[in-house]
């Protein structure tokens, strides 16, 4: 049955840390407002910084739904669920903020990503929560699933981007400056990438 942790250490950061793909949610204050689910996996794009606070990098997308949400109140879940090996599932219940390219904490805060390359992916921002509630539960019914690789699709599409044109991108995307429910989202114009 399901425990309740006090920090993210010993097996439980293991666990996050060894999982291939977690998702995310949050959603506006407006009790009408478009809950955010979505799918995070890009191959060392997850850092566990301390044992209350985890960061993952924020790439291109069409939307800026997350970005959104915590700008407006900060409320985030991450999950993640056990394809393979014992049965389990993992959330860690917290307040998450996106750190912008032109924040001075995030060149510090890239470092923690040495596995990935930036450059192919657009990244925009920075996302760290800090947990306030974690807890995992039983996933007896989670299916078995393979991780056979990471696609390439989202690096073949985005590496060819600059800072100008990954500007101009998100520029003409409908739901990345605001949201779907008309919150501020994405900061344009872009700043630029950090030397």
């Amino acid at each position: 049955m399901g425990k309740t942790y006090e920090r993210i250490d010993g097996r439980l950061r293991t666990f996050i840390e060894s999982q291939p793909i977690f998702f995310t949610a949050t959603s506006p204050l407006s009790g009408d407002g478009t809950i955010n689910l979505s799918p995070k996996g890009v191959t060392g794009s997850f850092a566990v910084l301390d044992d209350l606070t985890l960061a993952y990098l924020d790439f291109a997308g069409s939307n800026a739904e997350t970005v959104a949400h915590l700008r407006e109140n900060g409320r985030i879940t991450l999950m993640w669920c056990a394809f393979q090996g014992p049965p389990n599932i993992v959330r860690v219940h917290g307040r998450g903020e996106p750190v912008f390219r032109d924040d001075p904490r995030f060149p510090g805060l890239l470092a923690r990503f040495p596995e990935v390359d930036t450059s192919l992916h657009g990244l925009r921002a920075i996302i760290v929560v800090n947990a306030e509630l974690i807890r995992d539960t039983c996933g007896y019914a989670v299916p078995f699933m393979t991780y056979d690789e990471d696609r390439d699709l989202h690096a073949k599409r985005f590496a060819r981007e600059d800072d100008a044109s990954l500007d101009a991108y998100f520029t003409k995307k409908e739901h990345v400056a605001t949201s779907i429910d008309g919150l501020p989202g994405l900061p344009l114009p872009l700043p630029p990438t950090p030397a």
